[in-house]
């Protein structure tokens, strides 16, 4: 059983599911033009650490092994998650080429290799992350023959919370509050610029540009897994403050991290004068907040008798050095 491995081969044996999941889901030609097909598996197959789909499936595992589902076996239950798991990674991958474009973080770097802007052209990247995004909620809209009863309602719920997580209200509203940040906007066109406290305004950025799709992954394998309320209210608390966690240890790296081992440009936040949890609180502390909201997490694991992996995962999340 997978609960029996060491947790570095749990890592790798996921991301082989993961990474086998995503190529049969993946359109090929004559159902799309070779360059986008192309284009999509460039930035998909990259190398990425599959952080939000593992916590998915992690997820699911969790609930059935803790007894908080209607009794499917664990093989079963993440059979049902999978599914989201390449959707989850899908919208990443799509933030990600979006992200690094000129008009956004401007990188030409990513995961050790040129950015899709800049093998492929601008023009084709954007479209590249305009397919991975919609092809998404294509393998999240897949029905199945051996679904069980009442099993579409689970799966509109988890439609739901991933298409909020990627929209208006998550990652696209943190990357405006980000650019605004930045004084990317133009002058008298930010309607986000607001009072408060650099602190709470980093928060809500981290919250809605990282956090909230870490916190779809987790929940919605939850869900689609069959996970009774508590459990997934109490994943969602868990993933909340992992999503913290990711993002602090993400800056404290922009700041101490070497290029070649986080597989980008190092440094670009100071460059960009961003605000990052080290500008706002210095390292030191930052360390401690990451600390801090990591053990929060294992503690909201613990309050409804969840196990499984989603414990190591938070120790991985803040241990990491990429």
């Amino acid at each position: 059983m997978t609960s029996s491995l060491g947790f570095d081969r749990y890592l790798q044996t996921r991301r082989a599911e993961i990474d086998a999941a995503l190529e049969a889901a993946l359109p090929i030609p004559p159902d799309c033009p070779p360059l986008i097909a192309e284009a999509m598996r460039y930035s998909l197959f990259a190398g990425g650490k599959r952080l939000r789909p593992i916590l998915t499936l992690a997820a699911a595992e969790a609930v059935v092994d803790s007894r908080h589902t209607d009794g499917r076996s664990r093989d079963a239950g993440m059979a049902l998650a999978l599914p989201a798991a390449c959707a989850v990674e899908l919208i990443h991958t799509y933030s990600l080429v979006h992200d690094d474009l000129p008009a956004m973080d401007d990188d030409g770097v990513r995961r050790g290799r040129a950015t899709a802007h800049v093998v492929y052209g601008e023009g084709v990247a954007i479209l590249a992350g305009d397919a991975l995004l919609t092809h998404a909620f294509v393998v999240l809209a897949r029905r199945r023959s051996d679904t069980p009863p009442g099993f579409d309602q689970r799966r509109l719920r988890a439609i739901a919370r991933v298409a909020e997580a990627a929209g208006a209200a998550g990652m696209v509203g943190g990357q405006v509050l980000d650019l605004a940040a930045t004084g990317t906007l133009p002058r008298g066109e930010d309607p986000d610029r607001r009072d408060g406290s650099d602190e709470a305004a980093l928060r809500e950025m981290h919250e809605r540009k990282t956090g909230a799709l870490i916190a779809a992954a987790a929940v919605t394998g939850t869900i689609l897994a069959g996970g009774d309320e508590t459990a997934v209210a109490a994943v969602d608390r868990y993933a909340t403050h992992l999503g913290l966690a990711f993002q602090i240890v993400d800056d404290i790296l922009d700041v101490e991290g070497d290029a070649a081992d986080l597989g980008k440009s190092a440094g670009k936040d100071a460059d960009a004068r961003k605000r990052t949890y080290p500008s706002v609180h210095g390292l030191d502390r930052s360390r401690v907040l990451a600390a801090e909201a990591a053990a929060a997490a294992r503690e909201a694991l613990a309050t409804a008798g969840l196990a499984g992996r989603l414990a190591e995962i938070a120790d991985w999340v803040v241990s990491r050095s990429r």
